[in-house]
């Protein structure tokens, strides 16, 4: 049957047909760096990073872009009460982004594009939507011509006329109508800004994903990305924007993962319950929070909390006790084992299963319930007086292609000794002192990724076992 894929432009279950056969194009909007990610932003990276995987394992040449907005309100005033340059606040938060992404199991894109590199592209894509009537120069900002757009509102389905009610122009601006929305905003005094054909200034939120999509995918792509919340207004306007200028469909699917309640809240700052990865990470494994967010549908509401994730965790530790006694009896197994083709033919059953589920858009909920029942096989394959090396090598190998597109790690690598840590350690005080900080940051990322933890203090550098 092949994937299936909920289409929040058509609002139904469609077949993934790719624009070319074999590959696909896909775009996630990334975050605004002022601060550290919470744990509603990582649910489309981790969901999205999953969807990934999962076009890669069924034999896609996947080409997955995720900006970073790096210049924006937001920043700007993160920079002004750190008394901080904005390309500083940026530099870091992006830094702290991977970090905290990478404990989860995220892959890098194959592209990050920043908008701080994509200026040229953003200015040349506004001067064209200028010169074709869609925007125009009011005061040295630029706006979109919404009502102009035929189609406006179709991703969000709703209508102008629906649209204009309580709409209204604030103070200061300059618009012709109420939904017309910025393009390029005029510099204010001691802002970060750029040369424009309409002055100096930066671009508007919306347009910086139009230009690096078409940038670095082109006109049209078969996958954008991102959570419910962006739906509208930013997808809507990205839409209007590039279909405007390149009279072309924008992306044939858009996929939007729910949101997260936190203790059975809607997380908001009003409420003050906005939990961030880089506290949850240090108080519970990464690869537990990774779990967490997989074992639900990503369309659905999840609810964050101190309990579900111990359930997480024991359903976890459930699998990798599984695992790694299946690996144990690997080897020391004689291959004295009998009816194979029985145990064989119960492995592809459930191996099948969780295609089925993940080709039914993307399900990873009934995925991991298959994953269990797996497990539950194995567990009572264990049990028998004797094993097949054929058997338990199967029940490995589908559990690693499960784990593969969950992206949960089952394979434990040797723990380092401590001699081993120690060497590493002067290694890395060696190179700091040789102002080799490449190489000091890698042996860092290399402890860390072993659960080493490293502190540097005016003592020297402490360690411990994360």
């Amino acid at each position: 049957m092949g994937i299936q894929l909920y289409n929040t432009l058509n609002r139904k279950i469609e077949p993934f047909k790719p624009i070319e056969e074999g590959k696909v194009k896909m775009y996630v909007c990334g975050p605004t760096v002022y601060n550290y990610i919470h744990i509603g932003n990582a649910r489309p990276a981790v969901v999205f990073d999953m969807v990934r995987r999962y076009f890669q394992y069924k034999g896609y040449e996947v080409t997955y872009v995720s900006n970073f907005t790096d210049v924006d309100d937001k920043i700007i005033k993160a920079a002004e009460e750190m008394g901080e340059d904005v390309m500083v606040i940026a530099e870091r938060f992006i830094q702290a982004y991977h970090e905290d992404t990478g404990a989860l199991g995220v892959k890098k894109a194959d592209i990050h594009p920043r908008v701080t590199d994509t200026m040229p592209e953003i200015i040349s894509f506004i001067d064209r939507l200028t010169e074709k009537g869609y925007a125009y120069e009011s005061g040295g900002d630029v706006y979109f011509r919404t009502k102009k757009f035929d189609n406006y509102g179709k991703l969000s389905h709703q209508s102008v006329e629906d649209l204009q009610l309580g709409s209204r122009i604030e103070v200061g601006e300059k618009k012709e109508d109420p939904l017309d929305f910025v393009l390029w905003k005029k510099a204010k005094p001691g802002e970060i800004k750029w040369e424009s054909p309409w002055g100096e200034g930066r671009p508007g939120w919306h347009i910086e994903c139009s230009a690096m999509v078409k940038k670095y995918l082109g006109e049209t792509i078969d996958i954008h990305a991102g959570g419910q919340d962006l739906a509208f207004p930013h997808h809507e306007n990205e839409i209007a924007q590039s279909e405007a200028l390149n009279e072309k469909q924008m992306a044939n699917y858009w996929i939007h993962n729910g949101y997260i309640n936190i203790n059975n809240e809607k997380m908001s700052k009003s409420l003050g319950n906005f939990i961030l990865v880089h506290d949850i990470i240090k108080q519970f494994d990464p690869e537990v929070v990774r779990f967490f967010i997989v074992n639900a549908h990503y369309r659905s509401p999840i609810n964050f909390s101190d309990e579900q994730l111990e359930s997480a965790k024991a359903g976890l530790d459930r699998i990798k006790t599984t695992y790694s006694n299946l690996q144990h009896r690997l080897e020391e197994t004689a291959d004295l084992g009998e009816n194979r083709d029985k145990w064989q033919g119960q492995i592809e059953e459930l191996h099948n299963r969780f295609i089925k589920e993940m080709d039914d858009d993307f399900n990873s909920a009934n995925a991991v319930a298959a994953m269990f029942d797996l497990v539950k096989a194995g567990n009572l394959y264990l049990r028998e007086k004797h094993s097949s090396k054929k058997v338990l090598q199967s029940f490995i190998k589908r559990l690693d292609d499960m784990a593969f597109v969950l992206g949960i790690q089952l394979k434990q690598e040797k723990a380092l000794l401590d001699e081993e840590v120690e060497s590493l350690i002067q290694e890395r005080i060696d190179a700091r002192k040789n102002r080799n900080f490449a190489r000091a940051d890698e042996i860092r990322d290399e402890l860390k990724e072993k659960n080493i933890i490293l502190e540097d203090t005016p003592q020297g550098t402490r360690w411990k076992r994360g």
